[in-house]
C-alpha cells in the first residue's frame, strides 16, 4: 500500500506544473492593436519605455510573458479612454514600482545608479593624472 501511495504523490506532484499554466485567454488589447493609428501609436510608443517584470531585459512591447499582455491591454485601454501617457506611467510606477521603467527618476535610491558612473569617472582620471604625473617625474629624474 505504501507504494501506491509514494506513486500517487508522485504523479501529483508531476502533474502540478501543467496545472500551473495559465488558462485564461490573453486581455483584448494585449495583442490586438487600437483602431486609431495615433493612439496606438502613443501606446507604442509608452510600451517600448517599460519595463516586463517578468522578462525584465524586454520592454513590455516584446515581450510575449502573460502578465507584459496585460500591461499593453492595460496601456491601451487607458490611452483610449483618453489618458495621458504620463499619467499612464505615474500609475504603473505606482502599482509596480521605479522598476517598471527604464528611464527611473533621480531620488535617494537611484542616485548611486545615476552619479556612480561619474564618480568612476573622476577616479579614473585622477588615478591617470596621478599615474602620468609620477611618470614625468621620473623621466625626468633618469641618468
Amino acid at each position: 500500500m505504501r507504494g501506491w501511495t509514494i506513486l500517487l504523490a508522485s504523479l501529483v506532484l508531476a502533474a502540478a506544473p501543467a496545472a500551473a499554466q495559465d488558462r485564461l485567454p490573453p486581455a483584448p488589447y494585449a495583442y490586438q492593436q487600437l483602431p486609431d493609428p495615433a493612439q496606438e501609436e502613443k501606446a507604442k510608443t509608452l510600451m517600448e519605455t517599460l519595463r516586463c517584470l517578468v522578462c525584465q531585459g524586454q520592454s513590455i512591447a516584446d515581450s510575449d510573458a502573460p502578465l507584459a499582455g496585460d500591461m499593453r491591454h492595460e496601456v491601451r485601454t487607458k490611452i483610449a479612454a483618453g489618458e495621458s501617457p504620463e499619467a499612464i506611467r505615474k500609475w504603473l510606477v505606482a502599482r509596480y514600482g521605479n522598476w517598471v521603467s527604464y528611464d527611473p527618476p533621480f531620488d535617494a535610491a537611484t542616485a548611486l545608479l545615476w552619479l556612480g558612473p561619474l564618480a568612476f569617472l573622476l577616479l579614473g582620471g585622477w588615478l591617470a593624472f596621478g599615474r602620468f604625473r609620477r611618470d614625468a617625474g621620473d623621466a625626468e629624474n633618469a641618468p
